[in-house]
C-alpha cells in the first residue's frame, strides 16, 4: 500500500549544550533528512519534534525526542502509535561507539550494546525488530570513560568530515525506504572489511 508511513527516529539529547555531541549523531542525520523533505520540525504531543513528508517517494514521519537519551522510548512509543507505524517500518537511526568514525551500519532487530537509548526504545515498544541505522563513532581513545565520551563534542578533524558522514547516514536511510534491508547492507557495508 502506498500509505504505509515509515517512522525515522534519530537519537540524541534535547538543548543546545548537547547539539555538538557524538551521542547526538541521531539528531543531525534527522535534521538533514528533514530538510531533504522540506520540513520543518513541529512540536507533537508525545513528547517529540516531528516532520512528515515524503523521501524517496515513501511516507515518513521523522521524529527527535525530546527527553533524554535514556528515556527515548516513552516518545518513540507515542509517536508510532499516533501514526499507527508497526515495528517493521521503524526506523532508529544512533550513535556506535562500535564502529569506526563514519561508518554506517544497518540492521535489523539485535541486542542494545549498552546503548540507552535502544535500551529504552525497546523496553516501550515491547520488541527489538526495529531497523537501525548505526552511526559510528568509534571508541574512545585511552581509558576516556564511554559515557564521557558520547557526551562530548565531535573533535576538530571528526567535524571536518561529519557534513560528509551524515549525508551519507542520510542516504542509507533514504535507501532503506525504498529497497530491501539486505541490498543497502551491500551498498553502505562496502566502506570496511568485514
Amino acid at each position: 500500500m502506498a500509505d504505509d508511513v515509515w517512522l525515522v527516529v534519530g537519537l540524541g539529547n534535547p538543548g543546545p549544550s548537547y547539539a555538538g555531541n557524538r551521542h547526538n549523531a541521531g539528531f543531525l542525520v534527522a535534521d538533514l533528512l528533514a530538510e531533504r523533505a522540506g520540513g520543518r520540525f513541529k512540536a507533537h504531543k508525545g513528547r517529540a519534534d516531528v516532520v512528515e513528508g515524503r523521501l524517496s517517494g515513501a511516507r515518513v514521519v521523522l521524529a527527535k525526542p525530546k527527553s533524554y537519551m535514556n528515556e527515548s522510548g516513552g516518545p518513540v512509543a507515542s509517536v508510532m502509535g499516533f501514526y499507527k507505524v508497526p515495528v517493521e517500518r521503524l526506523v532508529v537511526v544512533h550513535d556506535e561507539l562500535d564502529i569506526p568514525y563514519g561508518s554506517v551500519r544497518l540492521k535489523r532487530g539485535g541486542g542494545d550494546g549498552g546503548h540507552n537509548g535502544l535500551k529504552s526504545i525497546t523496553r516501550s515498544i515491547g520488541g527489538r525488530e526495529y531497523l537501525r541505522v548505526r552511526f559510528g563513532i568509534s571508541r574512545p581513545p585511552g581509558r576516556q570513560d564511554p559515557a564521557d565520551y558520547v557526551l562530548k563534542d565531535f573533535s576538530a578533524v571528526e567535524r571536518k568530515e561529519l557534513p560528509f558522514h551524515v549525508d551519507r547516514c542520510a542516504d542509507a536511510v533514504e535507501a532503506l525506504l525504498a529497497e530491501s534491508l539486505e541490498t543497502v547492507q551491500n551498498r553502505f557495508h562496502a566502506d570496511l572489511p568485514a
